[in-house]
């Protein structure tokens, strides 16, 4: 369950740190605890984890940014992925994916002003035979239309 008051602090992170500092290769699984516990990777997490794992704060830095499912914000209520991959483009994705960003007036990764939900691009769902597709709340979604996807975001309150 996502951490909901505030920044975490130093000893809070921390106290996440060290269910992974023993593990070997610790440095993914602890960025995942970090998004797990307060629903993101907080800024301040970045020096802590550099100077545990003895890496620069680039490289800390260079493995959050590669991998798009870490987030440098809390994310809203409700977090709606839209397929970017070729399968889904040639079916309507792309279109589906510039509906939804100009009806909710965000850039991907951007979350409605009210905090309902976040959008991201997902590069493939494996539900290439039913594209377009989508996922909101980590339920898979297929043959995903912009009436249908209306209907997701007023249910989502965005």
């Amino acid at each position: 369950m996502p951490y909901a008051t505030g920044e975490p602090t130093a000893e809070q992170i921390s106290a996440v740190m060290e269910d992974f500092i023993t593990l070997e290769g610790p440095l993914l699984p602890m960025l995942h605890g970090l998004q797990s516990e307060f629903g993101y990777v907080p800024q301040a997490a970045v020096e802590l984890i550099a100077e545990a794992l003895n890496l620069s704060k680039a490289e800390v830095h260079g493995v959050i940014s590669f991998y798009h499912d870490f987030r440098k914000a809390p994310a809203g209520r409700h977090v709606v992925k839209i397929c970017r991959a070729e399968a889904c483009q040639a079916v309507g994705g792309e279109a589906l994916g510039e509906a939804v960003l100009a009806k909710l007036g965000l850039d991907w990764h951007g979350t409605t002003r009210n905090g309902a939900v976040t959008l991201e691009p997902v590069y493939c769902l494996g539900l290439c035979a039913c594209a377009p597709a989508a996922m909101v709340d980590g339920k898979v979604i297929g043959r995903v239309t912009e009436d249908r996807m209306t209907r997701i975001l007023q249910e989502a309150g965005a």
